[in-house]
């Protein structure tokens, strides 16, 4: 058992950092698991996801992705429209990531957790209409606990299967006897593969500015693992930065390469979440992660006064929007 608490960081109390020009964003009460800002500052949220094992704040409420454009001097974040013929009843929304082609059409990548499975929906942005049209729900044997993908292309993605087993249970029992089954998947149209594994819990994943590497976040063993990414879009492992705590979904500075993780300083009050002990949140920056000396910072770690259970931590010009897994969201100016 002690292992499972290590796992969890269960003892773990953090020290607070503050930012002096944050503020709690309108309008986003039920999760902010993702964020993923297009080069323009338009800031796409998947919002409401309900995960096995943790209690959801509006459990009848369907998923939503929301839009924030980060260009305005006050921004909130609005409800994007999804277009007719896609089920929103059963929309649950997880790890997002967008591409943009060479004709500009922007394309947004949402893992999707319907009636307890695992999709990645296809959307293309109307920006005029603020809506997303789908294209198509893509399902293989491979794609079975999906967390998060970072997009290749308009149809191709890398994707984290977090655990071997979706049941509640099975997946503590995975946890507590420390199997190392989760795995990145390569998706496209013409082939998908299996190119990564050997991780306890893959789960937010995404790619070098030069797309040359790609960084998976293990959260249960505390670790950014780096990637190199070949022709065949085969992965190997360059090297692994150990972190003391748990690493959620990674976000990276175009302009810099610095990578941004939203993290849970203590897993265990994240999945009981008790009103009396409610889980904190800690963003960190990673510089250099190629070099011998990678430099970590902690930008800013609350109790949960403020901000419970962050995930995801993405900056745009100086923004900074941090969001969470089932809680609110928080927009700072750096």
């Amino acid at each position: 058992l002690s292992s499972c608490r290590n796992k969890l960081n269960a003892s773990r109390e953090i020290a607070p950092v503050t930012l002096p020009n944050c503020r709690l964003i309108k309008g986003i009460e039920t999760g902010s698991e993702d964020i993923d800002i297009l080069p323009n500052g338009l800031a796409f949220i998947s919002s409401g996801l309900k995960y096995p094992g943790i209690k959801p704040r509006a459990p009848d409420k369907p998923g939503e992705i929301l839009l924030m454009d980060l260009n305005e001097d006050n921004p909130r974040a609005k409800e994007l429209r999804i277009s007719r013929g896609f089920d929103l009843a059963s929309f649950n929304p997880h790890g997002i990531s967008t591409y943009i082609d060479r004709d500009d059409t922007v394309y947004l990548f949402v893992v999707n957790h319907p009636h307890q499975k695992s999709t990645v929906e296809l959307f293309k942005f109307v920006e005029d209409d603020n809506s997303l049209v789908h294209l198509k729900t893509i399902q293989h044997d491979l794609l079975y606990s999906v967390n998060d993908v970072v997009a290749m292309g308009p149809d191709s993605f890398y994707a984290t299967n977090d655990h071997y087993f979706f049941d509640f249970i099975l997946m503590f029992l995975e946890m507590f006897l420390g199997l190392n089954w989760s795995n990145v998947i390569y998706y496209s149209p013409k082939e998908v593969k299996e190119v990564a594994t050997g991780f306890y819990s893959a789960n937010g994943i995404n790619t070098s500015p030069d797309r040359k590497y790609i960084y998976v976040a293990d959260i249960f063993d505390h670790n950014v693992h780096v990637m190199e990414k070949h022709a065949n879009w085969n992965l190997t492992h360059v090297k692994t930065l150990q972190l003391d705590t748990l690493v959620d979904n990674l976000s990276i500075d175009a302009h810099t390469g610095d990578i941004w993780i939203g993290c849970h300083p203590n897993g265990l009050k994240l999945m009981y979440s008790s009103p009396e002990d409610v889980p904190g949140s800690e963003v960190l920056r990673i510089q250099n992660i190629l070099s011998e000396k990678p430099e970590v910072t902690r930008v800013y770690a609350d109790n949960g006064s403020v901000l419970q259970g962050s995930s995801v931590a993405s900056v745009y010009e100086g923004k900074l929007l941090i969001g969470t897994v089932f809680h609110r969201a928080l927009y700072c100016e750096l």
